[in-house]
């Protein structure tokens, strides 16, 4: 039995009963396909009922707001994943009167979708002869065949995917795609991959050689920037707080936060009020600041790593726009903003 046809048989038996397998409906596909980039399956399917619950069609989607969007998709991160959604949903609702386009080229065309994700749309509910190549994909090539070329170098990028074109089987594509990517997330793993158990292990190079642990090989990430966020959390005597939302470009670009202090490092609380004092960053008189958190809250991005604290703001009067506390969470906010929310109103 060959490298392909092993795994479309480890496939028929071990596969998970995932909702998106039920369907090859392109908008499901798609849904799921961008709502698990960079994100689990654990995590990413109670978001996936969540929107197919919501908005069951491209044109429900369509027809949401950005802010009704974003809100449901709080808490998985990578927001321009969900803008990009949203503004696919109304392209394809509005221009392409609804439909999907129907071949891997013209996927590539439709916003936030690349090369993995129109391939597993194509092949799946099309049946086209494209390969998928996903990091689980990488992986195990990598060890299978023995290749240390970096994944994410140019070089890489394009030798594996020459690599797995080659691979398709005759037909079926759309399963075996699922198979080589179900096997790298189930069998191949990362981490502690169930070797002793795996059909291919005889013809695998890197159990051979001992490398399994070292492959794949990837390039050292762009080196990580720290930065001192401060958020001031009115809270009045009204039961009133006050957001703001960030139009410039960035990750959270659209969402609400409290207002934001930057600073080029962590600072005291009696170095912070000092700050705060003479900042003009808020327009209006508070009786008291608190801090909320005494040590730093580190929250981690790709490229980023946060380091933030709540200050408290005790006000008699509200501000003008401000923001009833039993309407906040009708507000989309990054995840770090989300977890203080619920545990200051406990």
């Amino acid at each position: 039995m060959n490298f392909t046809s092993t795994l479309t048989s480890w496939y028929s038996a071990n596969k998970r009963n995932l909702p998106w397998r039920t369907s090859k409906i392109p908008y499901n596909v798609w849904l799921s396909e961008v709502i698990l980039q960079q994100t689990q399956i654990k995590q990413g399917q109670p978001y996936y009922e969540a929107f197919l619950a919501n908005y069951p069609s491209v044109q429900a989607l369509a027809k949401a707001s950005e802010t009704e969007i974003l809100n449901l998709w709080q808490g998985l991160g990578y927001y321009s994943r969900a803008r990009n959604l949203h503004f696919t949903a109304k392209y394809i609702s509005e221009t392409l009167n609804g439909e999907f386009p129907k071949n891997y080229k013209s996927l590539l065309t439709l916003k936030g979708v690349g090369d993995y994700t129109a391939s597993a749309i194509a092949s799946i509910c099309y049946e086209e002869a494209v390969a998928v190549v996903d990091g689980n994909v990488y992986r195990v090539l990598a060890r299978h065949f023995g290749i240390d070329t970096p994944i994410n170098s140019t070089e890489g990028i394009k030798q594996f995917k020459t690599l797995a074109k080659s691979l398709l089987p005759l037909s079926n594509f759309g399963d075996y795609n699922q198979a080589i990517m179900e096997f790298g997330s189930q069998q191949c793993k990362p981490q502690s991959p169930n070797c002793k158990e795996c059909p291919l292990i005889t013809s695998c190079n890197a159990y051979a050689t001992g490398s399994v642990k070292i492959l794949p090989v990837k390039l050292k990430k762009t080196k990580v920037t720290k930065k001192y966020f401060n958020f001031l959390v009115i809270d009045s005597d009204d039961q009133k707080t006050y957001l703001e939302r960030r139009t410039e470009k960035g990750i959270w670009q659209q969402l609400y936060q409290f207002p934001l202090i930057e600073t080029p490092s962590s600072m005291s609380e009696k170095e912070f009020l000092a700050h705060l004092d003479g900042s003009d960053k808020i327009n209006i008189h508070y009786e008291k600041a608190l801090l909320f958190n005494t040590s730093d809250i580190i929250h981690k991005l790709s490229h980023q790593e946060l380091h933030v604290k709540f200050w408290i703001l005790r006000t008699k009067n509200s501000p003008e726009n401000a923001v009833k506390w039993s309407d906040i969470t009708s507000y989309p906010v990054p995840a770090v903003i989300e977890r203080f929310i619920n545990n200051f109103q406990i």
